[in-house]
């Protein structure tokens, strides 16, 4: 008899989480206080750029980049996988990445020498884009994206079609137990929901849902705002600058963003940073002086020390695992971080070592 799974958190992680589960032939049922893939106030899932690369990866540890690294590699695979089953495109694009000025140099240059990143030397003009530093850029061509939205209506669909249980508007109580495994966890409705093991992949939520019983889980929200615009001209490439991005969609849209905001579990968007992120796009793009703001959005990351995330069992409750805390990178390390712990929950062999992304005893 195949075991029963449930995971506290239907974003991209726990959707990927459930998605390695299933195949692997599990009972899995995800429970989400909202409703997956939906526009929801507050969620990155959604609200994210889709930038399958750490932005500036020699800046983190050879862990993050293990993750970040086999993520990334993963998504053709996924996203074939989910447009055959599914008939829902995920929008995977190779866009290239083109990294401008100011930026140590050097650093990533051995970066990409140390993975095989293919890079070239080039200069913002020849992309057509406005530089304010006339050094050199580097342009990655090989970096790819997805559309965040596509991706998690296919995987809910594929979820729905392979099986899983889909618990929505469903918000689990914060755990509070002294026992060493647990048989249920229960709803703010009362409702006791039983299962084998269980794996908390809540994102920004996954503290207040276990702070009485990990007390060393450092995940605290960490608020983003992007614009988006559909300008005449868009970039070929997805654009960065010193914490700044430029996408250009498949389909004309650009979105532009974002911020690193520690306001709590704030979703609010703000007028002053709307203004801030337009001034940041047209430095880049002239053009975009005149060109409407199409919407304004905001989402809560799920921010760790230097972004690791935390996966694996919890060093008490036998059966309760993590799969959470990925800051800026849930999407591109979600398949990497799924095949871990879904490793780990069936006890199989780990594809690489996870005493790094142990929760603190």
């Amino acid at each position: 008899m195949s075991q029963h799974v449930l995971i506290a958190g239907g974003g991209i992680v726990g959707c990927l989480t459930a998605m390695e589960l299933a195949s692997r032939g599990c009972q899995v049922t995800i429970v989400e206080r909202n409703q997956i893939a939906s526009q929801t106030s507050g969620e990155s899932s959604w609200a994210g750029a889709g930038i399958m690369f750490p932005l500036l990866p020699w800046m983190y540890s050879e862990h993050v980049n293990t993750l970040t690294n086999r993520g990334a590699a993963q998504y053709q695979k996924i996203c074939e996988h989910l447009l055959e089953e599914t008939g829902i495109d995920p929008q995977m694009l190779k866009s290239g990445f083109l990294l401008l000025p100011n930026f140590d140099h050097s650093a990533a240059l051995l970066w990409c020498e140390q993975y095989q990143a293919q890079v070239e030397e080039v200069h913002a003009t020849d992309f057509g884009v406005r530089s304010p530093i006339e050094e050199k850029a580097l342009w990655l061509p090989k970096v790819t994206q997805v559309r965040p939205p596509c991706l998690m209506h296919a995987l809910r669909a594929w979820l729905e079609k392979n099986n899983v249980r889909l618990l929505e508007h469903t918000e689990l109580m914060p755990l509070n137990t002294t026992s060493s495994k647990l048989t249920g966890w229960r709803t703010t409705a009362g409702e006791l929901l039983e299962a084998d093991r269980f794996i908390v992949t809540s994102g920004a939520w996954s503290f207040e849902l276990l702070k009485e019983v990990a007390s060393k889980l450092q995940i605290k929200p960490m608020r983003g705002q992007i614009l988006l615009y559909k300008p005449e001209r868009n970039p070929e490439a997805i654009i960065y600058r010193e914490g700044f991005y430029l996408v250009p969609r498949r389909d004309g849209y650009l979105l532009a963003g974002s911020t690193l905001e520690d306001v709590g579990f704030n979703p609010s968007v703000t007028g002053h940073v709307r203004d801030e992120i337009h001034a940041k796009a047209t430095a880049l793009l002239p053009e975009l002086a005149s060109a409407p703001i199409i919407k304004h959005w905001s989402g809560l990351r799920p921010g760790t020390p230097a972004n690791l995330p935390i996966i694996g069992p919890h060093p008490a409750i036998e059966n309760l695992f993590l799969n959470t805390g990925h800051f800026r990178y849930g999407l591109t390390m979600g398949p990497a971080s799924a095949s871990l712990i879904a490793a780990m929950v069936c006890d199989e062999q780990p594809w690489t070592d996870p005493a790094p992304f142990a929760l603190p005893r």
